[in-house]
């Protein structure tokens, strides 16, 4: 008997989009008609209608797995049945709403988690998502926006994608779409209008989906398709935190602390560590004998930041150390870390510090290190 073959991992091709309405749905649709025209196994994993009659027409003829049904509270919920796809086991499934949090009770939290398992079984998988959704860019959206996103996808999840399609319409077109009803229910476009659909912020997060793009194609080939705007192709045998064309020396360190702007400082090193094809790295230090002796509260945020930081593939290490800020420099300098990322952290009315700030230490300690100061800028969010 042979021995049995492990299936190759399948392609993942997001359309990215920078709001709802823009067509993300709509083109995956139309081009999966194309490929079951060209007699592609292609089936409909998950799909939701938004009742969008333009995009539901799409669905004619194309093959559906029945969702999974989920009692949650007392209501039945239904989300996509990802067991039922890997028996039916086709080229391509079709997967909307990629950033998706399902119910309590299914078996992943996160519909992206249901989406790997489809790829890890050879399955190409075509999903949707909006640039907001996007870990990474959580404080640009909510500055440019004031909505606070809570449905993100971690970066090296689109870092997968063997090709990214940005789905683009102007803001005038998306907001004439808007108010006739073809993106949401009459009862809901003047809400929409005075918030996220305002145009300042429709102009502002076009562009960014557009960069978004355009930084998918600095790590890879480029190739530009006329009809359907920035197209990344596959990058062979690519898997998350592997997009190196190029070996690079450059070395990111991000000082974790239990302070809220942590977060924040995540999300900006690892996002320049991708633009900068660097290793990137996080460090917690504590002055106490172990970390268990830290006051719970404390303990509890530092935790939460580096799961957040394991969430986006940054390794992080925690240290002892009397001297906090010459603790960071001297790990810095045994790692061949080239740029050091702290938070300037805000002062109060009366001009003292809310908190610790050790980025004036550090910047003062390390003048033969690169350090990023970066400004909490943060207003009040919602908890």
């Amino acid at each position: 008997m042979g021995e049995s073959q492990v299936p190759s991992r399948g392609n993942l091709k997001i359309y990215l989009g920078y709001a709802a309405g823009v067509g993300k749905t709509f083109q995956m649709l139309q081009d999966a008609q194309l490929a079951a025209k060209q007699a592609d196994d292609v089936v409909i994993a998950y799909f939701e209608p938004h009742e969008r009659p333009d995009t539901i027409a799409q669905v004619q003829g194309l093959e559906a797995v029945p969702n999974r049904r989920i009692q949650h509270r007392n209501r039945s919920f239904e989300e996509m049945d990802t067991e039922a796809v890997l028996r039916r086991r086709p080229k391509i499934a079709l997967v909307d709403e990629l950033a998706h949090t399902n119910i309590p009770g299914s078996e992943h939290g996160k519909r992206w988690e249901d989406v790997q398992v489809l790829l890890d079984a050879g399955i190409e998988v075509w999903t949707t998502m909006n640039v907001q959704h996007i870990e990474s860019l959580n404080d640009q959206i909510w500055q440019i926006t004031g909505v606070q996103v809570r449905e993100t996808v971690p970066d090296w999840v689109v870092r997968q994608a063997a090709e990214i399609v940005a789905v683009d319409v102007t803001p005038e077109a998306l907001l004439n779409r808007l108010k006739r009803g073809a993106v949401y229910k009459p009862e809901m476009v003047q809400k929409a209008l005075t918030g996220f659909f305002k145009g300042s912020n429709l102009g502002a997060l076009r562009e960014l989906t557009l960069r978004q793009a355009a930084h998918e194609v600095d790590l890879r080939q480029f190739e530009f398709d006329e009809h359907r705007g920035f197209s990344v192709p596959r990058v062979s045998e690519a898997r998350p935190g592997e997009l190196r064309p190029e070996a690079s020396n450059e070395r990111i360190l991000i000082h974790i602390t239990a302070d809220s702007s942590t977060a924040m400082l995540i999300r900006r090193g690892r996002r320049v560590a991708d633009y900068l094809q660097a290793d990137c790295l996080g460090l917690f230090v504590h002055t106490t004998r172990r970390l268990s002796d830290l006051p719970v509260t404390e303990r509890e945020a530092v935790e939460k930041h580096r799961r957040f930081a394991k969430s986006l593939r940054i390794d992080t290490q925690v240290l002892a150390g009397k001297d906090i800020p010459q603790t960071v420099v001297d790990f810095a300098r045994r790692n061949r870390v080239t740029q050091i990322f702290v938070a300037r952290l805000r002062h109060s009315r009366h001009g003292s510090l809310l908190r610790k700030n050790y980025a004036e230490v550090i910047v003062r300690i390390a003048p033969d290190l690169q350090i990023t100061v970066v400004a909490d800028r943060s207003r009040k969010r919602a908890s």
